[in-house]
């Protein structure tokens, strides 16, 4: 009963530790001569038309349809691109960092917001936390798991996520300019060899996001122009990585740096081929608004989207 109790304290604190059995000691120094790298990352082909679902086969279609294309589907955009195919959003991580600057990664917060997660991607430091919040008044249901493509995936854990009373629910109309609801609280360990998580909505299956556990602070996320940049590196030899979650095939280079160099590595991601989702748009739908055998007014009051 005692050890009971202590779990359910832990579970009122609000934090989701993750840790990696592989986790190594980092070392603070600091770094007088550091080298930088820098470079782009673009998306080789031509990019994926968004996963759409038909929201009247969902839980709250009309709150979620908020964010929809104006005809009924949620499109799930997990590859952001420029006109250059240059690819926003991926996590640019360099390994075999053992000492450096201090890695003071602060406790990432994913939002539910417009039945979305938010952000996409993020990074978590090994043995530390993320924090899982509901800032919309319908509920969810977070579905964790660990991935690996040689390992297979492992349920970490699946817990309900209350909807926030703070939002008025009576209107669809209204916005998020409230407080936030009680944090998802769960504590897991990642299996040896596994990185990289996701996290679901068992109602809404449009809601994904994706993280990796990071054991160095020497990694960045490309921007609108797909270019990142990683600073005070100190000299060495190190392997760089680009992690997007729907690309099958990480690229891994090795290099080095000497004192206050400079060094460009470039990434070119494949862009899924071939049929890369079953979660497509249907003209028309198979299912429409009068399989829930009452009116449904689907709007996208928030955003408009576009394939």
């Amino acid at each position: 009963m005692k050890q009971k109790r202590v779990m359910e304290i832990v579970v009122i604190i609000g934090l989701l530790w993750i840790t990696s059995s592989t986790a190594f000691g980092y070392e603070v120094i600091d770094v007088t001569d550091g080298a930088t790298i820098v470079g782009t990352v673009t998306l080789k082909g031509i990019p994926p038309s968004p996963k759409a679902y038909n929201l009247v086969t969902f839980p709250d279609p009309e709150y979620c349809g908020r964010i929809s294309d104006g005809q009924g589907w949620r499109l799930l955009k997990d590859f952001v691109v420029n006109d250059h195919n240059q690819l926003q959003g991926v996590v640019i991580v360099v390994e075999g960092v053992n000492a450096g600057k201090p890695f003071s990664l602060s406790i990432p917060k994913v939002e539910a917001r417009d039945c979305q997660f938010l952000p996409f991607t993020t990074v978590v430091r090994d043995e530390h936390g993320i924090e899982v919040v509901n800032m919309d008044p319908v509920m969810h249901d977070i579905q964790a798991y660990e991935t690996s493509l040689s390992q297979g995936t492992r349920v970490l854990f699946n817990s309900p996520l209350p909807f926030n009373p703070r939002h008025q629910r009576e209107d669809i109309h209204a916005t998020h300019e409230h407080l936030p609801g009680k944090s998802l609280v769960h504590q897991f360990q990642l299996s040896k060899g596994r990185k990289t998580f996701v996290m679901q909505c068992g109602f809404h299956a449009y809601m994904e996001s994706w993280g990796i556990a990071v054991d160095n602070p020497y990694f960045n996320f490309t921007n609108e122009r797909g270019e990142y940049v990683i600073s005070s590196l100190p000299p060495g030899s190190y392997r760089i990585r680009a992690w997007h979650p729907s690309v099958k095939h990480e690229q891994v280079y090795e290099f080095s740096v000497e004192p206050n160099q400079t060094v460009r590595r470039d990434f070119s991601l494949e862009s899924p081929v071939g049929r890369w989702t079953a979660h497509t748009i249907r003209t028309p739908p198979r299912f429409s608004a009068a399989a829930l055998g009452h009116p449904v007014l689907i709007e996208p009051l928030v955003e408009h989207q576009r394939p």
